[in-house]
């Protein structure tokens, strides 16, 4: 496991039992190892963007536990 996985692993930590579903979820379907969960059609574009920044290289910057909070709390509203 690399040094970033830790830390991220460790912010996670800290999240609400529910928030840290929603994350696992979304990790095990990252990686193919879960049931994927559908993707509602007004979030599509946002997945879409957000796997071709990945695929440049392009990821956040910053606290990650603040990072995924807000990113949560964007897909909420």
């Amino acid at each position: 496991m690399t040094e970033l996985l830790r830390q991220a692993l460790a912010a996670l930590q800290a999240m609400p039992p529910e928030e840290q579903d929603d994350l696992a979820r979304a990790l095990l379907a990252y990686t193919h190892d879960g049931e994927p969960d559908d993707i509602e059609p007004e979030h599509l574009d946002a997945v879409l963007d957000g796997m071709a920044q990945a695929t440049r290289g392009e990821f956040a910057e910053g606290d990650a536990h603040d990072i995924v909070k807000a990113a949560f709390s964007r897909a909420r509203r």
